[in-house]
Order: structure tokens, then sequence, then C-alpha cells
């Protein structure tokens, strides 16, 4: 399967059947997924650009890119965000956003346009390669994560950095793409992303994405869309930071749950593989 069959209008319903072992298993595997290496940066990778040119020319395209996205989403996917007031409280400071992982188009624009400043995303260094737009990336926010030791500091610093500016980190800790998805799943990574609100004492949100039927037929039983925003959550200063990292992913995991009974529509089922 192909990331553009994901959606045809078209998928027979026994086709829209999915099963998994292991919520931290990926049930779908598209083609682009299969033809996946594990790839490293560009030698000599600047996280932040340092030439002012790029920087402006990053500035333009995103703003062509959020402006796109506003199209795209609120056309095509019938989007409406609740919530997007909450985000008021992190005025004044940077803030991270965990989001469910649940349509790879929507995910890179969806954040945009619930934000209320622009946003930097952690990305797999594998998406720098996909033709045409990998390049790109960079440009509208994509921060990908380094592989050896000395680009693992630099991505550090540069999400410190861009928090600092009092930007918007949006990190999705589901880790794997379960199109259509309607339950909230477990971080595969634990607690470790939740260490850049930690270490810079921000506050952090949630943006769960839930599906609905469309009450036109132009688009065939593919779902409608809406955004909730949670939060915020802050980080415990009275606890070490493992206990802290521990305690804000619980929130948000918690969050997501809630906010994922608001699904009223399942396009895809997802079901456990029953065990011999």
């Amino acid at each position: 399967m192909a990331k553009a069959e994901l959606f045809q209008k078209d998928i027979p319903k026994d086709e829209r059947v999915f099963y998994y072992e292991s919520e931290e298993d990926d049930p779908i595997k598209t083609s682009e997924q299969e033809n996946k290496k594990e790839v490293g940066l560009p030698e000599g990778y600047e996280f932040i650009p340092r030439n002012i040119f790029v920087r402006m020319y990053s500035s333009v395209l995103y703003r062509a890119f959020k402006l796109f996205g506003q199209y795209y989403e609120r056309g095509y996917w019938q989007v409406k965000v609740y919530g997007r007031e909450k985000l008021k409280e992190a005025k004044g400071k940077g803030y991270v956003i965990y989001a469910n992982h649940t349509n790879p188009f929507h995910d890179v624009f969806g954040p945009a346009i619930a934000a209320d400043r622009r946003i930097f995303t952690i990305i797999n260094p594998v998406n720098l390669k996909v033709p045409g737009i990998g390049k790109f990336l960079p440009l509208i926010g994509g921060m990908p994560l380094g592989k050896t030791k000395e680009e693992k500091k630099a991505f550090n610093d540069a999400v410190d950095k861009r928090l600092k500016q009092k930007n918007c980190l949006v990190i999705y800790p589901e880790a794997h793409v379960w199109p259509y998805a309607t339950k909230a799943r477990k971080f595969p990574a634990g607690d470790r992303s939740f260490k850049y609100a930690v270490r810079n004492n921000l506050p952090i949100f949630t943006m769960i994405t839930t599906y609905h039927k469309r009450k036109d037929k132009k688009h065939g039983d593919l779902p409608r869309m809406d955004i909730y925003v949670d939060g915020p959550f802050y980080p415990d200063i009275e606890l070490d930071e493992d206990k802290c990292r521990a305690k804000l992913a619980k929130e948000a995991y918690d969050s997501m749950v809630k906010y994922s009974k608001k699904n009223s529509y399942e396009y895809f089922q997802y079901k456990k593989k029953e065990k011999k």
C-alpha cells in the first residue's frame, strides 16, 4: 500500500482491518516505509542555518506552508479546532505539543494550524530523502534527530534554542503512524521525549486528532477530522528529572486517552492478534 492509497475513498471495508501484536508495532507497511533505509544526516548539517538569506527564505516558505495548510486542513479534512485558547497560558514562553500520530499528511499541517506560533517538528532523518519535499522539510521546521554523539549534541542545543525563542516544538510520541486510529497508544520511547520541556521548565500541551462521519459523500467513506488541544501541563520541579518526565508522560497519555473517546467513526479497524 502506498501513502496515496490511504486517501482513496473507495477502499473496500474488508481491506480496512489491520492486526497488531503490540501497540508499538507498525501494522500498515506502506511501500514508502518498506523502501526506507536508516540514514544519517548530511555532512556538516546545520540544525539552525547561519546564512541570513536561508533564514529569510525559511520564514517566507513557512508562511506559504501554513497558508496552504489552512486550506488543506479546513477544505479537504473539514477540520475544526477546539481548545486552542488554552495555548494562551504559555504566553511569553515556548512550549511543547505532543500529538497522536494518525495521518502522514495531516500530521504535517495539523499542528501548524492548531499552534499560535511557529512550529518545529522532530522528524526521522530518513524524511530528508523523500523525493521533492525532503530537502524543504528543515526550512519549514523539520528537525531531524541526530545519530552520532556530535549530531545529538547539536540537535539538543538547537531544540533548546528554538524553545528559548518562544517557539512551539511538536513531538509524536507514538512514533509509528496508524492511519485513522481512534485510540491512544503507548509511547515506545517511554518518557524520554519529555526531557525537552523538563530541562527548559516549559509547559506541554496535547493535540489529539479525532475522526467523524462526513455529511456529504464527495469523498466517499473517508472521515473528516477534529483537533482537540489540551493543557497546559507543567513540569513538577519538586521531583527529580526522571520522576518529572514520567509524570508529564502520564498526563499527556491520559489526555490523549480522554480526548480519543470523542472519536465517532472508525474508518480503519485495528485488532490485536490473539495469542496461540
